[in-house]
């Protein structure tokens, strides 16, 4: 059985990513930090499905994710697949970000995928065995208007990537990103109805992207064939950053 942990669990594409994992081979570890109720909707969609357990943590505090991590080993022994799903979007133009801005997308966006993959890591070294995946956007790629805050958190995530790849490789630990281009979400609602339409346009595959194109391609990564493909940023947008 494969403990897998997922961040972000109560927003639309963690939860998406949940259900998809949602199987008797994998206990699924969700991790959330404000919204309750979805959690528990979650949990009751999917909770004859597959072994689960969920921990509300607040990631941007080291404490608090080392307790939490601490807590899951002591009870699982091990974590085969993280998910790092948690993050959060700012819409302003340059001359309005304020340094609050900047700690509240890189505390939320970064540090806390930095920190919790820091404590995880280490049993997966030990293990000599682990899939790390990290949510991130083509606006970490390409960039995005009145978004600069938000791309370069998303960048800074890449990179992450692309470094944590090599370090760990040795061990046995793949690391790749996948990079979401417009999905439809929460997280989308405050586009109008015609810069919706502008991005179809401008999209290949000519519609917005669902959830459920992020968690297929999670499971891909978690699968024992993908197991030579490290280092990877991988954009899931119909062709929109083409």
């Amino acid at each position: 059985m494969k403990n897998i942990l997922i961040t972000g669990a109560s927003g639309d594409i963690g939860s998406e990513i949940a259900r998809q994992f949602a199987t008797i081979n994998n206990r699924l570890i969700l991790v959330y930090n404000n919204s309750k109720k979805k959690i528990d909707k979650l949990l009751d969609d999917i909770m004859n499905k597959c072994e689960l357990i969920a921990y509300k943590c607040d990631l941007t505090d080291d404490e608090s994710i080392s307790v939490m991590v601490d807590d899951i080993i002591k009870k699982f022994k091990h974590i085969d697949c993280l998910i790092n799903c948690a993050g959060v979007s700012l819409i302003k133009q340059i001359q309005d970000i304020t340094v609050d801005d900047y700690n509240f997308i890189f505390d939320n966006n970064v540090k806390s995928t930095l920190l919790l993959t820091k404590y995880i890591a280490k049993y997966m070294v030990s293990d000599h065995y682990g899939r790390i995946i990290n949510i991130s956007s083509i606006w970490g790629t390409v960039g995005a208007s009145t978004e600069s805050l938000y791309s370069a958190s998303k960048g800074a995530i890449n990179s992450f990537t692309l470094a944590l790849a090599k370090e760990l490789g040795y061990s046995n630990i793949t690391v790749n990103a996948i990079c979401p281009g417009l999905i439809d979400g929460e997280m989308n609602k405050w586009l109008s109805k015609s810069e919706r339409s502008d991005l179809i346009a401008n999209t290949p595959m000519s519609r917005i992207g669902i959830p459920l194109d992020i968690a297929n391609i999670c499971q891909f990564l978690c699968d024992e064939k993908t197991n030579f493909i490290t280092g990877q940023i991988i954009a899931v947008d119909g062709g929109l950053s083409l």
